[in-house]
């Protein structure tokens, strides 16, 4: 599979489902995500052993360069990096976490969080959504950084994968997973399925993000239904058994309004 750009498979759309449930939205942007060595993984399986907190903010950190070299991170003078500098402006360092918050110019509806602090929010989702609805977003992802959601994700993911006991160590460091092998980390981190308890906890979360920040918690709920409305608009952008339904939780959200 080559590095350039590509188009999004339904598999691959599944391995990238995040609060959107992976869904690919036409749009007027060229790039779409380039998972072409991210998604070469070895085939071998080794069930890996506990892993410290080091480790696994090691493996995310590399999961991030790997991520950032393959795909197109909007820079300081894009539009879609002033924007999310702006919505993101003095959450560097918020509620006990370090949060790397940056753009895709990636025309897919999604966001995904990592365990380290990585969120990175799809230009096709800020197409779509205002400004108080990607900032709902990003106080969903923090959610699941903040209850420990995405690191369970991560530990899940190496128990089930040969990138440990393929990691070279030098001078006593932690690990260096190969290239291919991170981009199967990712893929199995990115489509394990958050429950639906999770996913109420990452939603309250971010409806305690909103009103602590004084932006409209009314922006929840419209972002969740902007996703039940691409849900059933056609078989492309139909959900992918990865998240509960938009529409329930969108109805969840509305009832924490009063």
């Amino acid at each position: 599979m080559s590095d350039s750009p590509i188009i999004l498979s339904r598999r691959n759309i599944l391995a990238l489902s995040a609060i959107a449930g992976g869904i690919s939205v036409s749009g007027p942007l060229r790039a779409q995500i380039n998972i072409g060595k991210v998604l070469d993984a070895g085939k071998d399986v080794a069930k890996a052993e506990s892993i410290t907190d080091e480790e696994l903010k090691a493996y995310c950190d590399q999961m991030t360069v790997e991520m950032d070299k393959n795909n197109p991170v909007a820079g300081p003078k894009s539009a879609y990096g002033k924007r999310v500098a702006t919505l993101s402006k003095g959450l560097a360092n918020y509620d006990g976490l370090k949060l790397d918050i940056k753009a895709y110019e990636v025309v897919d509806v999604n966001a995904f969080a990592m365990a380290n602090g990585t969120i990175r929010i799809f230009a096709g989702l800020m197409d779509q959504f205002t400004d108080d609805e990607i900032r709902y977003v990003i106080g969903h992802e923090i959610g699941h950084v903040k209850n420990g959601h995405t690191k369970k994700r991560m530990q899940s993911a190496l128990r089930v994968s040969a990138a440990r006991k393929g990691a070279k160590a030098a001078g006593g460091t932690v690990g260096t997973i190969a290239s291919g092998e991170l981009g199967k980390l990712f893929e199995d981190v990115i489509a394990a399925k958050h429950s639906q308890g999770n996913e109420n906890e990452a939603d309250d979360y971010a409806m305690g993000f909103m009103k602590a920040k004084a932006y409209p918690g009314m922006a929840a709920v419209t972002a969740l239904d902007k996703l039940a409305a691409m849900e059933g608009g056609s078989g492309k952008t139909k959900w992918l058994a990865t998240h509960p339904s938009p529409a329930a939780r969108s109805k969840r959200m509305r009832s924490q309004l009063v």
